[in-house]
């Protein structure tokens, strides 16, 4: 697997395709990464393995094949700089993205970092918090804080503990605060969850808050509305393609 550098960064990375450029971030919370695609109810690595875009998946940092420092001023800023970071890398310069799970966040984050980079994005069951299941969501940052302490001895228990806290200190979609989904001038493609993780409520509330909004749904609750919404999902990127950047290889999936 490729690796980006930046700094004391390192990401791992896959492309797959040619086409239009499409940052694909996985689901799997703070291990989202490449191989969490295939537990996706749509997994654009597969579904649209045929083109015609190209489809950049990436472990995000200190998961998988990533690592980095924890940046406790500024965490969700951090992953926003790693996703733009490799896709200068690959010389891309405008994209859209399609994110699952805590994919959503990172989208909405990634937005108000770039507008001007991202011209579309699909945000699959987005995560939301709420009081009714922040434990959720703690235990599961406490797990992988955890695993990163006893593999790392350059980030110690209390660093990722800071680190923890600040990144969930939030509600609704954690990221960013509501006024910037109500400013945000993308064009999305919200398709709500429907379990504790990933609330319905979340998924329709970015859609009715956003300008420039589509909600899909149901969309994975039979076999045929699934098929459908991969259809949909394709066509609305196709919709907002910008105009092909200067990606750079080809990789078959392996």
């Amino acid at each position: 697997m490729p690796v980006f550098e930046r700094g004391t960064t390192e990401i791992h990375y896959e492309v797959f395709g040619r086409g239009t450029p499409v940052l694909c971030i996985a689901p799997g919370g703070m291990r989202s990464s490449v191989s969490f695609w295939e537990k996706a109810a749509l997994d654009p690595l597969t579904a649209y393995a045929d083109g015609p875009f190209q489809l950049v998946a990436m472990d995000q940092r200190n998961t998988a094949g990533s690592r980095g420092p924890l940046d406790v001023d500024d965490p969700w800023g951090s992953y926003a700089a790693d996703q733009l970071g490799l896709m200068d890398h690959l010389g891309i310069d405008r994209f859209e993205v399609i994110g699952c799970c805590i994919g959503g966040a990172y989208i909405l984050r990634l937005i108000q970092a770039a507008p001007g980079r991202v011209a579309a994005a699909v945000l699959e069951q987005p995560i939301g918090v709420h009081a009714g299941n922040r434990e959720l969501f703690e235990g599961m940052w406490r797990s992988w804080a955890e695993e990163l302490v006893a593999g790392r001895d350059d980030i110690d228990a209390a660093t990722a503990e800071a680190f923890g806290r600040a990144m969930w200190a939030g509600d609704f979609v954690v990221s960013v605060a509501r006024d910037a989904v109500r400013s945000c001038p993308t064009p999305l493609l919200v398709m709500p969850g429907i379990d504790e993780f990933h609330p319905t409520e979340t998924g329709r509330e970015i859609a009715a808050l956003a300008p420039a909004a589509e909600l899909l749904e149901p969309w994975k609750d039979t076999p045929e509305h699934l098929a459908a919404a991969t259809v949909a999902v394709r066509e609305f990127l196709l919709r907002h393609a910008p105009d092909r950047a200067a990606g750079t290889g080809e990789r078959s999936r392996p």
